[in-house]
C-alpha cells in the first residue's frame, strides 16, 4: 500500500492503525489511525456497497474523515458521498492510498 504525493513522497511508509472496532457480522468494522501527518477515521465493510453511491469508488469504505495533524483541520469527509472533498493534495493522495488498500488491510482480501 503506497501512494505519493506532488513531491514523490511515498504515502504509507508510516501508516499506524490505532485501534479497529468490528461491529455485528457483516457491517464493516471501524478503523483509526494515522499517516502522512493526518490522523483518519473510516468504516471499512467486507464487501462491496449494494449501492455504489455509498462507497468511497470501488474501496469498500463507506466513511472516511482525515484530518491534518498540523493544525486539527479536518480536509477530507466522505459519509456515503462527499461531505468534503479532499482540500489539499495531500489529502487527496491519502484518501486515494486508504481506497486502494485498507479494506485488503483489514480483511485480508
Amino acid at each position: 500500500m503506497h501512494a505519493t504525493i506532488e513531491n514523490d513522497d511515498a504515502i504509507g511508509d508510516d501508516l499506524r492503525i490505532t485501534k479497529t472496532t468490528r461491529r455485528a457480522a457483516g457491517s464493516g468494522t471501524w478503523v483509526i489511525g494515522a499517516v502522512a501527518g493526518h490522523r483518519f477515521e473510516a468504516l471499512v465493510f467486507p464487501a462491496h456497497a449494494a449501492c455504489p453511491d455509498f462507497e468511497l469508488g470501488d474501496s469498500r469504505l463507506s466513511k472516511l474523515w482525515i484530518e491534518r495533524l498540523a493544525d486539527r483541520r479536518t480536509v477530507c469527509s466522505f459519509d456515503r458521498g462527499w461531505d468534503l472533498r479532499p482540500a489539499t493534495p495531500e489529502a487527496a493522495a491519502i484518501a486515494d492510498f486508504l481506497a486502494a488498500g485498507l479494506a485488503e488491510h483489514v480483511y485480508g482480501n
